[in-house]
């Protein structure tokens, strides 16, 4: 009997007669969970709707939902005939809440999910934040756009992903120090932080407050290789492309959190470069798994991609 998670492997076991099996032990069991960060609710009671736009909140003993279908942190989108509201449920103060869209430094929420991302990572009692969907949904540009609108708050923002070539096919050898090495790999968080900087004038105030804080390691964009052992207080971390990391490496990552940090995990689990993962046993998809319901986390599963009509329909069609 071999066990391996290189499906490779595997294969080649089979044709030598040999039983080979993928891990189970770590495959998260119900892949659905992931696409339901948010919920829609047709027919809903139209009185509980209009107390949420004249209140702004409703208790949870008047809320018909049961504990399943009502966790911590719940988005909802409440539907009755031309009515619809945006709500989420409050944990601490055990009553379900209006989700007004705002913006997050110079980035407006284009559509429910955006919005409802926003809220949770500006939420300052979430401390820990998954956000999934496809290419170009705005999972990090939003995460972004919300830490650099909360940088009173936290000593540093960082934001780091996995090196992992597309397919899994490596660079090579790469010239120049350590920042030009990891800079290719580093490219489309830089991608990011350039659309936030266009969306202001030169010799803004927001601009200003972005340079500042890249020339004093205020705002650092950072590989994942040298996490461990570190201990981060006060930090807003952004990791990119998590579906690409295991489920011991997330919790490596999330034991580096101290007092103060926030950590926001984005990523696509049907884009999976590691040739040892895949939708059921990724980093990304056990986490939002395993913390599901608890107060301090929240997930949302981004649906509608706004990069691009062209990006939209190879997402959908290819």
């Amino acid at each position: 009997m071999l066990i391996t998670k290189d499906i490779n492997l595997r294969m080649k076991a089979k044709s030598l007669g040999l039983k080979s099996e993928d891990y189970e032990s770590d495959k998260v069991k119900n892949i659905e969970i992931l696409h339901h960060g948010v919920e829609t609710f047709e027919g809903f009671d139209k009185t509980i709707i209009e107390a949420l736009y004249k209140d702004g909140q409703v208790s949870r003993s008047e809320f018909p939902m049961t504990d399943e279908q009502l966790p911590a942190n719940q988005y909802m989108i409440l539907k009755n005939a031309n009515q619809s509201v945006l709500a989420w449920f409050d944990p601490n103060a055990q009553s379900v809440r209006r989700v007004e869209k705002h913006s997050a430094f110079g980035i407006e929420p284009r559509n429910a999910e955006q919005a409802f991302s926003l809220h949770a990572l500006m939420n300052t009692d979430v401390t820990l934040v998954s956000l999934t969907g496809k290419a170009g949904t705005g999972k990090t540009l939003l995460a972004l756009a919300a830490a650099l609108q909360q940088h009173k708050q936290y000593n540093q923002i960082l934001l780091a992903r996995p090196i992992m070539p597309l397919a899994n096919r490596d660079l090579g050898f790469l010239p120049g120090d350590i920042n030009e090495k990891i800079g290719p790999y580093m490219q489309p968080l830089f991608d990011n932080l350039g659309v936030i900087k266009n969306r202001f004038p030169q010799q803004s105030k927001e601009l200003n407050i972005i340079e500042e804080m890249q020339k004093r390691d205020e705002l650092v964009i950072t590989p994942l290789a040298y996490i461990r052992g570190r201990s981060l207080s006060d930090v807003f971390f952004i990791i990119d492309e998590a579906q690409n990391l295991t489920p011991h490496e997330v919790k490596t990552i999330i034991t580096r959190a101290g007092e103060g940090t926030k950590m926001v995990f984005t990523g696509d689990i049907h884009q999976i470069d590691s040739p040892y993962l895949d939708m059921q046993s990724n980093g990304l998809a056990y986490l939002t798994d395993k913390m599901k319901g608890q107060d301090i986390f929240a997930h949302v599963n981004l649906i509608k991609g706004e990069r691009s009509f062209l990006a939209e329909l190879a997402s959908d069609l290819l």
